[in-house]
């Protein structure tokens, strides 16, 4: 499997990771803490460092209960930080978590390179063909309805077979319009009880039968410290933990706050299969 990343041929026969960067005051759990360009630089500089082949950023909190950002609030947070990077870091690839299509297209037209968005196209009409006019790679996330009414929404008559139904609904959909770089993340924590995140980590091999990338966004979240009685500021120990659960399962992408361990992981596993 590859994905095209202006032009570049990124092969995901060996896991990638790809490094989270929220530029939002409210992110569940690095929030607030890259609050200037310094530490934007310098954050992005370390996961790059470390082997993120991707960095994901994003200027919209996701976090189960968020409030609602305005478009031109999201713009005005994402839009300097993309281009202070690209001009730090000029072979960087970017990834852009936003479910509007006015920022992907504001975004891309200033050199970010993929879009990651975790309503599957469902929460903006244009967001698709926008996609699809430039020819990038798409993230499509499994959620029901908003991050704020999102954990309202968890019953399923059968939680794989249902996601799978989705996710074949919104491909045939992204291909009907010419999106051919597709990558599937199955939204650990977005509208999915505790219990129901496990079932599908347990399953997650079931989504190679799309025969697309699998992204596995597992990194501090509360089905993490949670489960563990600990907080998210706690809980690299226990991302580490379920990060080889997903490598095992055939996780192509992780998208990760760690880099350096997700990396370790990523090399360990390559041991037991060689």
């Amino acid at each position: 499997m590859t994905l095209n990343c202006k032009g570049e041929l990124i092969d995901l026969f060996r896991t990638k990771v790809m490094g989270i960067l929220n530029i939002t005051p409210d992110s569940f759990y690095d929030g607030g803490k890259y609050k200037d360009g310094k530490a934007v630089l310098q954050q992005t500089e370390r996961m790059l460092n470390e082997g993120a082949t991707f960095i994901d950023v994003g200027a919209y909190s996701s976090r189960p209960g968020a409030d609602a950002v305005s478009e031109d609030e999201e713009l005005q947070r994402i839009l300097p930080i993309i281009g202070m990077l690209l001009r730090e870091f000029p072979q960087i690839i970017l990834s852009i978590d936003t479910f509007r299509s006015e920022v992907a297209k504001s975004c891309l037209d200033v050199g970010a390179a993929i879009i990651n968005d975790i309503s599957a196209g469902k929460q903006d009409e244009n967001m698709l063909p926008t996609v699809a006019r430039y020819k990038i790679p798409y993230i499509m996330m499994h959620m029901r309805g908003t991050p704020k009414t999102m954990q309202n929404q968890t019953d399923y008559e059968n939680i794989a077979v249902d996601m799978l139904r989705y996710f074949s609904e919104r491909i045939a959909k992204a291909r009907k319009l010419g999106i051919t770089d597709i990558i599937i993340d199955p939204g650990f924590g977005f509208a999915k009880t505790l219990p129901q995140n496990y079932e599908l980590l347990s399953k997650l091999e079931l989504f190679q039968n799309l025969e697309l990338p699998l992204l596995a966004g597992l990194s501090r979240k509360s089905m993490i410290y949670k489960a563990l009685d600990t907080t998210a500021e706690k809980a690299l120990n226990g991302t580490t933990a379920l990060h080889m659960v997903a490598l095992m399962k055939g996780a192509n992408i992780l998208r990760v706050h760690d880099v350096k361990q997700a990396m370790e992981c990523i090399a360990l596993t390559e041991k037991l299969f060689r």
